[in-house]
């Protein structure tokens, strides 16, 4: 927040100013900003219903009348694209978490990984605050898997973003979809969807994707849990602990990515903010420093 007013007051000359807005701008909710607009949308009616009443009181009164209305728009006007301004460079920050998704370990028990770049393009067009894309190969049997998990705090930019569209998207055909479930490492009972898919000859490729999210800690099964309008304000606050994440684990078998889901999952949540916004990868890395020291 701080880097943006000073950014802004860098392209003004007038600092006192900004720094006016940059108050004004805290106080606002996400519900004001929701709001601001259909406000916007009612004071111009408001004035229009005043110009047809102020016809009945003389043509002095109507020029007034004119005269009020335009410059009360014209300021309400100024004020709102400035506010939308400023709300637009605060949403487009990306919203940090305590300990990057990259600090995710690179050999997860017999599973040994190594980063799969996305291209910026599709990086852009996904929207999230921070990624992994990893490919673990088992040591012992050398199966594979496909980790994604992608975290943003703004849980509508996470909407639509669905195995079975993305992967259409990139030429797979959808076979099917089904609800299951896993247990993890420490015995939590997980739901998930299974996917299918395949690509057409000479190809004939087959994937299966393993998809669930993990909302504000919770973990659901699909994006229903957060497609309501409470989840579509834009946190403004930058809260890293409103946030929804997105978890994929994909190979060529099912078994191959219910053994990988139920050893990574748990480390999955220990990167991510819990129901009371605490990280248990921080404390994980305080005690390793302290060993280290």
């Amino acid at each position: 927040m701080v880097g943006i007013v000073q950014l802004l007051s860098k392209q003004q000359n007038n600092g006192r100013d900004w720094e006016e807005l940059e108050n004004v701008s805290n106080a606002l909710s996400d519900k004001d900003f929701l709001f601001r607009e259909l406000e916007y949308e009612v004071a111009c009616m408001s004035i229009a219903q005043s110009f047809r009443h102020s016809k009945k009181m003389g043509n002095v009164y109507v020029v007034w009348w004119w005269i009020l209305a335009f410059v009360l728009l014209i300021m309400s006007g100024i004020s709102y694209r400035v506010l939308a301004f400023k709300y637009n460079l605060i949403v487009s920050e990306p919203i940090e978490l305590p300990i990057p998704l990259s600090s995710f370990p690179m050999e997860v028990d017999e599973w040994a990984g190594k980063v799969i770049p996305i291209p910026e393009n599709i990086q852009r067009i996904a929207g999230n605050d921070d990624f992994i894309n990893r490919l673990y190969v088992n040591k012992l049997n050398k199966e594979w898997v496909n980790l994604y998990v992608a975290y943003t705090g703004r849980p509508r930019n996470m909407l639509g973003h669905r195995p079975e569209i993305c992967y259409v998207g990139g030429g797979w055909i959808h076979d099917s979809t089904e609800r299951s479930s896993f247990v993890t490492a420490s015995g939590r009972q997980t739901e998930c969807l299974m996917l299918r898919f395949h690509t057409p000859p000479p190809r004939n490729s087959v994937m299966v994707v393993l998809n669930y999210y993990i909302l504000n800690g919770q973990i659901i099964c699909s994006e229903k849990g957060f497609s309501g309008v409470g989840f579509r304000a834009p946190n403004i606050s930058g809260d890293p602990a409103k946030y929804v994440a997105q978890v994929q684990i994909s190979s060529v078998s099912e078994s191959s990515t219910r053994k990988a889901a139920e050893i990574m999952t748990d480390l999955t949540l220990e990167f991510l903010p819990d129901k009371n916004g605490k990280v248990g990868a921080t404390e994980l890395q305080d005690i390793e420093s302290s060993i280290l020291k």
